[in-house]
């Protein structure tokens, strides 16, 4: 199916520009969808109904169109492109400082408006959505659900930093529809430090408690995360102590995560590696000590599993991929990244063999080969706070993806927790007794 963009309208009724683009549109002169809306209303009701807009297009003259308008469009995922008319002063004004991603002469050709498309949006394909399963509650009401991703590995190799590239990568994917969150699900959160956030709160403590007897809204959930414009994706904060991991109980933790799904097109976790549970040490303390990065590895569609270069390194990264392999997640949902990987071809070769070697007989045949990300000047980045270089984010959007499209038909890992499926104790005569002969 081919690809075209799709672009949403809104502009006086006499606006001559307005009438040429939907002629271009409707006559294939331009590979565009064009949606007229009549109103701001309108617009704001099309960008918040779930379907994919590459872009809105409107007229400088438009009443309504203001700051609120502007940001709306772009949480949406949609670039603001404003057709101003120089006669009336229009283009004196400085749209892109109000969040406009370029501005047009009213004068427009369809080469320019292409070109403008091109630089600034995305092309959607037709049919295409938002990547949302559907999910049903206890009560049988069916639910719009999000991917999840989980990011784990060993301390110190770039875990953290490695969601933030996943992150901004698929926040900048105009099929997410601006609706992209990074979950600070680590015991010791650092994604806080990470950001510069000047507030501690609201966090996953207020996430978690706001579902302990209640059910939030999708606004609400969204109000409990912050947008990070620079990466063009939301923040949940992480715990402010790591002590405080006993206020979190292990059913409202789920019911928070279900509800981050709901609200996102894609939620990315930065978990930890330990998921020793009750049946593995025999401490129902230790299970609830790691109840985040059990709650989020059991639901993740895709884990990428982060691990350093080096001896230590790729046995630790062994280590992790097979104790989430026992926690039951498949090998073939889990993609192993090394960090600050070596060029030389033969290095990455004896890397994949040594992975391949230290995963565990359970993940043998079934892991995907592993995916170097290159050495580069992400502190700088992350102190500045601007966006990481596509050579990070690239290439784990793209592991994304391919996990994604292997495993699309099978199970998620959250299916281990369904009593149809797990083996489970059995009491004394409850399997019923052999009849005599």
């Amino acid at each position: 199916m081919a690809d075209r963009y799709v672009v949403l309208g809104l502009a006086p009724a006499r606006s001559r520009w307005f009438g040429e683009v939907a002629q271009w549109s409707h006559g294939a002169a331009l590979p565009i969808e064009f949606v007229k809306c009549v109103s701001p209303t309108e617009l704001t009701a099309r960008l918040a109904s779930g379907r994919t807009f590459s872009a809105v297009l409107v007229d400088a003259g438009q009443p309504g169109l203001d700051r609120d308008l502007v940001d709306g469009a772009r949480a949406a995922g949609a670039a603001v492109i404003v057709v101003a008319d120089d006669r009336t002063n229009a283009m004196a004004r400085d749209w892109t400082a109000l969040g406009a991603s370029t501005v047009l002469p009213a004068t427009l050709s369809r080469d320019e408006l292409l070109e403008a498309l091109a630089t600034n949006s995305q092309p959607i394909r037709r049919g295409e959505t938002l990547p949302r399963d559907a999910d049903v509650d206890a009560d049988g009401a069916a639910h719009w659900r999000g991917r999840m991703v989980a990011v784990v590995g060993p301390g110190g190799t770039g875990t953290s930093t490695a969601a933030i590239a996943l992150a901004q990568g698929l926040g900048g994917d105009v099929d997410n529809g601006g609706l992209v969150v990074l979950a600070d699900l680590q015991l010791h959160a650092e994604q806080a430090m990470l950001h510069d956030a000047r507030d501690v709160v609201p966090g996953v403590q207020e996430l978690v408690d706001a579902h302990r007897s209640g059910h939030p809204t999708l606004d609400e959930v969204r109000a409990l995360t912050y947008r990070v414009d620079q990466r063009r994706y939301h923040l949940l904060l992480g715990l402010r102590r790591a002590r405080f991991w006993s206020t979190l109980r292990p059913r409202a933790v789920e019911a928070a995560l279900t509800s981050l799904a709901r609200a996102f097109s894609v939620v990315v976790c930065d978990v930890g590696a330990d998921v020793e549970g009750e049946d593995d040490g025999g401490s129902a303390d230790v299970e609830e000590r790691n109840v985040l990065a059990r709650t989020a590895l059991g639901r993740a569609d895709v884990v990428i599993a982060v691990g350093s270069p080096t001896m230590k390194g790729a046995h630790s990264l062994g280590r992790v991929i097979d104790d989430v392999v026992a926690f039951g997640v498949a090998p073939a949902r889990i993609a192993p990244v090394f960090n600050r990987a070596p060029r030389a071809p033969r290095h990455r070769a004896q890397l994949t063999s040594a992975i391949a070697d230290l995963a565990g007989p359970a993940a043998s045949g079934d892991l995907p080969s592993p995916v170097f990300l290159p050495e580069r000047r992400v502190d700088d980045a992350l102190r500045d706070g601007v966006r990481l270089p596509g050579a990070i984010a690239d290439p784990l959007v793209a592991v994304y993806r391919a996990v994604l499209a292997r495993t699309v038909d099978t199970a998620p890992a959250a299916a281990r927790h369904d009593d149809d499926l797990l083996p489970r104790r059995v009491r004394p005569g409850e399997l019923g007794a052999w009849a005599p002969s």
